[in-house]
């Protein structure tokens, strides 16, 4: 950790764009002392994401993109100016441009309500219950330029079950992604 990113805490900045359950969680994470993450800054693509309410609370900078390929230069500008070195995305609904992921290589965490490989993309729990799994879950990986395709850093199985809809067992892998994503980053950093 050390030779990578400094003896300080790292710089984080955390993308939303809804409710910002995982983005509370993170923030939470970050007062620990064995936390080696600082939540910097709260990058929406959404005026309206309620998760905004939280960064606010906490005293975070929030900023608002579009994310259209005109923004990279705007947004790489700001988390440069705020010397993020860590990118977390928590329910964050808009592709990086490759160029984005390019300059924060390795340096850009996802959580996804599914076990990566199987199920990238949106409607995981109701296209998980359609096939009839046994299991599903949680992952948290790397972001790389292809959809939901990085480097898997740690997964979480849930045990799906008959009587279940899709927000009964979504409700039970947000339980689970809450304890991985902090485990991810300090798995992640300790190998830097």
């Amino acid at each position: 950790m050390t030779k990578f990113l400094g003896s300080k805490r790292i710089f984080t900045a955390v993308f939303i764009s809804g409710t910002g359950t995982n983005l509370k969680n993170l923030i939470k994470f970050s007062l620990t002392k064995k936390s080696p993450i600082t939540v910097k800054a709260v990058i929406s693509n959404k005026n309206e994401a309620k998760g905004l309410n939280y960064a606010k609370k906490y005293k975070i900078k929030i900023r608002i993109f579009k994310f259209d390929n005109n923004d990279d230069r705007e947004i790489l500008n700001f988390l440069k100016k705020e010397k993020i070195k860590l990118i977390c995305l928590a329910g964050f609904m808009k592709i990086l441009s490759k160029k984005f992921i390019q300059k924060f290589e390795g340096k850009i965490l996802n959580i996804h309500p599914s076990l990566l490989p199987k199920y990238k993309g949106l409607n995981t729990h109701k296209r998980v219950i359609n096939r009839n799994e046994k299991f599903s879950g949680c992952t948290v990986h790397l972001v790389n330029s292809k959809l939901d395709s990085g480097k898997i850093i740690l997964q979480k199985k849930v045990k799906v079950f008959k009587r279940d809809t899709s927000s009964k067992l979504a409700k039970r892998i947000l339980k689970q992604e809450h304890i991985i994503y902090p485990k991810a980053i300090l798995k992640l950093i300790s190998n830097l």
